[in-house]
């Protein structure tokens, strides 16, 4: 089991020299979503092991806010005001968002956390259980206008479309700046024809599929895009190849690629005029791919849900994405990189379940996602 995870980590290690290798020279990093604390679900953001890994990246500042806390009753407050300790702790390089309950007391929680210095509102309809037309999100809107401080809401999966209600708030609150998380997947094109080309609006780049981000950079102009990682969800180095990559397949120039890592968050952070979007960069709404490269996508994505629910495969579909690998019908690096990456995440994928304890196979199977993860980039992306 050592030697599998000493190949998975030197794998790692060739992918962070691999995002190095596309950032633009003397780059910043700014990451406009990532979670301190411990989520309702198990998983933990360590505020020293977040410490060590924007160091190893050069992520110089990130919107940050707490997870679905065990004690998140009443209003967030324990967990609102750990946020801000950690905001100090970390010199506001860290800088903090207040969550919210639209059931418990939103507006006092929030007027409470920006005068103590709270930076930014974070949502989540899908945790708290309401939606985008829920009449309770104008006080919180017209709060977030007033403060001029942005609101960051999850746009990611379990949630029923969102671009009406949210467009309404959009159009009511004009002096409200507002972040849709996760490339706004959950309902990504109508919620690109209500917002893109809107000066106040932004996306984040939080999700795990290189094809949608595909899809959003043909739909959403430059301006309007964060990077983000969605840490301890994501981590840097597959989040950064995932955006870099599809940002060059898309088109993207050096300072478009700038202003994505770095130049629109922190406009939004210090308070900067914002630009008028251009138009979206990616040309057109196909993706042709090599039928070798498209059924590897195909049997990693059926890999996914298995991993996440950390599961074993029984159906056999890793195994499959790896004999796929032995056709040589062009792209030949870029099939051995995906073969290396996947055979290390079998590897690790068989084994993980006798290791000792309870931390060991989770980060195991963290690492194991990881691995697979940055295959599917690579098939998804090649001719980049």
């Amino acid at each position: 089991m050592a030697d599998a995870l000493g190949r998975a980590l030197e794998l790692v290690a060739r992918y962070d020299r691999a995002v190095e290798e596309l950032l633009p020279p003397e780059s910043e990093i700014f990451d406009a979503h990532l979670h301190l604390g411990r989520d309702i679900d198990g998983m933990v953001g360590d505020y020293d092991q977040l410490e060590a890994m924007m160091r190893r990246h050069g992520v110089t500042r990130a919107f940050m806010f707490c997870l679905d806390e065990p004690d998140r009753h009443p209003a967030f407050r324990a967990a609102n005001d750990r946020t801000l300790a950690f905001a100090a702790r970390s010199g506001r390089r860290l800088i903090p968002f207040v969550r919210l309950d639209l059931n418990e007391s939103p507006l006092e929680e929030a007027v409470r956390c920006l005068d103590l210095g709270a930076r930014g509102i974070k949502l989540h309809p899908r945790a708290q259980r309401f939606d985008a037309s829920d009449e309770r999100l104008a006080p919180v809107f017209a709060l977030a206008a007033e403060r001029r401080v942005p609101i960051l809401i999850h746009g990611g999966r379990g949630l029923p479309p969102i671009a009406s209600g949210l467009a309404a708030l959009v159009e009511r609150y004009p002096d409200a700046t507002l972040i849709i998380a996760h490339a706004g997947i959950a309902d990504m094109a109508h919620l690109a024809r209500a917002m893109a080309g809107r000066r106040s609006v932004f996306f984040d780049t939080s999700t795990w599929s290189p094809v949608d981000l595909l899809d959003f950079y043909r739909q959403i102009p430059p301006e309007q895009v964060l990077y983000a990682s969605d840490y301890p969800y994501g981590q840097y180095t597959t989040s950064l190849f995932l955006a870099l990559r599809t940002a060059q397949l898309a088109g993207y120039d050096e300072q478009q690629v700038r202003d994505m890592l770095v130049g629109n968050a922190l406009r939004i952070a210090t308070g900067q005029k914002l630009p008028e979007p251009t138009v979206p960069v990616g040309g057109a709404s196909t993706l042709a791919q090599p039928m070798q490269l498209a059924r590897i996508h195909q049997y990693i994505s059926m890999c996914t849900p298995l991993l996440w629910t950390r599961q074993p495969d029984t159906l056999g579909m890793l195994g499959l994405a790896i004999n796929t690998c032995a056709e040589r019908d062009g792209h030949a690096e870029a099939i051995d990189r995906i073969r290396e990456l996947l055979e290390a995440a079998r590897e690790l994928w068989e084994t993980w379940t006798d290791l000792r304890t309870e931390a060991e196979r989770f980060q195991a199977g963290r690492l194991t996602a990881r691995l697979v993860h940055l295959a599917d980039i690579e098939a998804v992306t090649v001719s980049a």
